[in-house]
């Protein structure tokens, strides 16, 4: 009987060590409360006293009659001849300068025509480019299989103009290769190397403009 009830009593401790140890790591995993963080400098300010607000001063009461009031004399500040002088100088040099026209020639100077125009092309959805020559009244030129290039005039600004350009008068066309339908034109007008942008091809799958012109 003694060994059974050390046995039994051995059994109760393990049994309130075990579940001990499951209260402790439940508490240990579950959220904790929240606690206020210490501020000393809050409460150093909440505990400080308010400062007692200072009463404005009494003002003098007006006077019963009115007070008349002198204005200061004005001061005449005397101008040498040298002052003068120089602010009329300086009146002077203020002046607009006249400036010489640009002497334009009787007759302006022809533009130079050129025997080729070139091109740059470029193929939107295969992104491939090319620069290539058309010869001005000549035979047209293909792109891509597709497009087809025909100039008609291709010149150069004068030296007296002011800004240096190109200007190509351009043809485009669009016909697969291999097909019997007549082609279709996607483009007629003069393009300026200067602004390509502006007088280029207006399509979704082709862009092209004018590099310069050449002999």
């Amino acid at each position: 009987m003694k060994m059974r009830g050390i046995l039994l009593g051995a059994a109760a401790v393990v049994c309130v060590l075990s579940a001990g140890a499951v209260t402790a790591s439940v508490l240990q995993d579950a959220p904790r409360d929240a606690r206020p963080v210490q501020d000393p400098i809050g409460d150093i300010l909440r505990t400080t006293p308010s400062v007692p607000t200072e009463t404005p001063p009494a003002g003098a009461p007006a006077p019963r009659s009115p007070v008349a009031v002198t204005p200061p004399p004005t001061v005449i500040i005397a101008e040498d001849a040298a002052v003068e002088e120089k602010a009329e100088q300086e009146v002077a040099a203020e002046k607009p300068v006249a400036t010489k026209a640009i002497e334009q020639p009787d007759t302006p100077a022809r533009r130079q025509r050129r025997t080729f125009a070139v091109i740059q092309a470029i193929d939107k959805v295969t992104a491939e480019s090319m620069k290539f020559e058309v010869e001005v009244g000549g035979r047209p030129v293909r792109f891509n299989r597709n497009l087809i290039f025909a100039a008609r005039a291709c010149e150069v600004t004068t030296p007296d103009e002011l800004t240096e350009d190109a200007i190509a008068y351009i043809d485009v066309s669009l016909q697969p290769r291999g097909q019997q339908a007549s082609p279709r034109q996607i483009f007629r007008g003069w393009m300026f190397a200067s602004s390509p942008s502006v007088s280029g091809i207006q399509n979704p799958y082709y862009d092209a403009w004018i590099v310069g012109c050449k002999n």
